[in-house]
């Protein structure tokens, strides 16, 4: 069924202002990483009706930092600190949209992440990442 939503997702736990609109979002906790995903509609697309290239980037950052986030302790997030993304081929309205990341190295103070975003099993794009942790107070 074209509307349907992988095994293992559930709604979004992550929450905010900026992702709100593009609800309904899923994730699906693996134990190394969070996935994050999407069917595409039209609040995801840009005028020629592909998934627009800001959303993909925003949910790869979101699912990057969250997966670098689940073996540490002791800090209270996350920063952006540099991200890129090659955009391969187009993710389009009724696709499942969804972000794999894979966490390469997590330390003290920087982590580096990888993802590789799908449309429907296609490769539609791929991202690196390094973030900064914030100390706990």
């Amino acid at each position: 069924m074209a509307d349907s939503i992988p095994e293992g997702f559930a709604p979004h736990f992550r929450k905010s202002g900026l992702t709100d609109p593009w609800e309904p979002l899923y994730s699906r906790n693996t134990g190394e990483a969070i996935r994050i995903g999407l069917r595409a509609g039209p609040a995801h697309a840009n005028s020629r009706g592909f998934v627009h290239g800001a959303l993909i980037t925003a949910l790869a950052d979101n699912a990057m930092g969250l997966s670098c986030g689940l073996s540490l302790t002791g800090i209270s997030g996350l920063v952006t600190v540099g991200l890129s993304l090659d955009f391969l081929s187009t993710a389009r309205l009724g696709q499942w949209l969804e972000i794999r990341p894979t966490v390469l190295r997590t330390g003290k103070t920087l982590s580096f992440c990888t993802a590789t975003i799908y449309a429907d099993e296609t490769v539609c794009a791929r991202a690196n990442a390094t973030f900064r942790a914030l100390q706990a107070a």
